[in-house]
């Protein structure tokens, strides 16, 4: 059988369209343990997060031989998860208002629904992790992205130097990006 661990992950994605199963077995391999700890970061369920990975490479392997890759394999798989953990998350708090409200009928079957409640689930993701930053660390943030104000004018306002508004801002990254993912802050920054 070939090896291929010395394939990229391009390569891979074309010899899987071609119907191989060892190259399906590849991919399983290389990122099952990754999209698992990244599940269930999000998650805190081994259980769920098993699913939700199971489900990718589940569609992944029933859909192969029309696989194709608009970015990057790890790109697509861990948005593909972070699509599912948002399913759960949007599942979860459907039944918890049906419960709640003694509701007998709710209508999120439209795409626009779904876009609207994960775009909705995204950004209370976002702020919840800024209020959660050290007091000066989310003013500055706040100043920057929010106020869109420069570093410049961040140090002058609060008396204190432009490398300590730039480190800030550089921890304030880091603990967005730690917290929410590399997808989701990568999201955010590009809507900044």
């Amino acid at each position: 059988m070939e090896d291929f661990s010395k394939h990229s992950d391009q390569e891979l994605a074309a010899l899987l369209r071609e119907g191989n199963d060892a190259v399906f077995q590849e991919i399983y391999q290389r990122y099952y343990r990754l999209l698992f700890l990244y599940a269930f970061k999000k998650l805190r369920s081994k259980e769920e997060a098993m699913d939700v990975v199971h489900d990718v490479f589940a569609v992944i392997l029933s859909n192969r031989n029309s696989f194709a890759l608009s970015s990057t394999l790890s790109g697509y798989l861990y948005k593909s998860v972070l699509n599912r953990i948002f399913d759960i998350f949007r599942h979860k708090e459907t039944i918890r208002k049906y419960v709640e409200n003694g509701e007998h009928y709710i209508d999120v079957d439209s795409t626009e629904t779904d876009y609207l409640i994960r775009e909705k689930d995204i950004a209370a993701l976002i702020s919840k992790e800024i209020a959660a930053m050290p007091p000066k660390m989310r003013e500055i943030y706040q100043m920057k992205y929010q106020d869109y104000r420069s570093t410049k004018d961040i140090a002058e306002e609060l008396g204190i130097s432009e490398h300590t508004v730039s480190t800030q801002l550089k921890r304030a990254s880091k603990h967005l990006r730690t917290k929410l993912g590399a997808i989701v802050f990568m999201l955010h920054m590009l809507n900044q």
